[in-house]
């Protein structure tokens, strides 16, 4: 499974991945440190070796860097790779609350990358 992030949820890719691994379930995490320029040839070298992709971000779905990450998947030799579809992983579709306890439910938590992983795996 590769797992495509950047800035901090890369922190929790990486505590998803160690879960995953005493399930037997193998991880490769992308720093992307930069957005742009995206680097596409570490992606897609990786999805060739995992023939999966689970991105995570912690923004909206919409026009998002995982959008741009699923559209280069279809759009280079990385799609006749891929066997399932990819996953992406957001905030959620709304303004970002004030309120601690509710901005922690309107990001990506490391329950929901676990899930997309095992959701991606099926």
């Amino acid at each position: 499974m590769t797992m495509v992030s950047f800035s901090k949820m890369v922190g929790h890719c990486l505590e998803a991945a160690e879960q995953l691994e005493k399930e037997g379930i193998s991880v490769e995490v992308i720093n992307l440190r930069t957005i742009r320029p995206l680097d596409v040839p570490a992606i897609v070298k990786s999805v060739k070796k995992t023939n999966r992709l689970v991105t995570v971000e912690e923004g909206w779905p919409q026009s998002g860097i995982g959008a741009e990450i699923c559209a280069v998947m279809m759009e280079t030799e990385a799609f006749d790779y891929l066997d399932a579809p990819v996953q992406r992983v957001t905030g959620a579709d709304t303004p970002m609350p004030y309120a601690t306890n509710l901005e922690q439910s309107a990001i990506p938590q490391i329950p929901d990358l676990v899930a997309a992983v095992k959701k991606t795996l099926k």
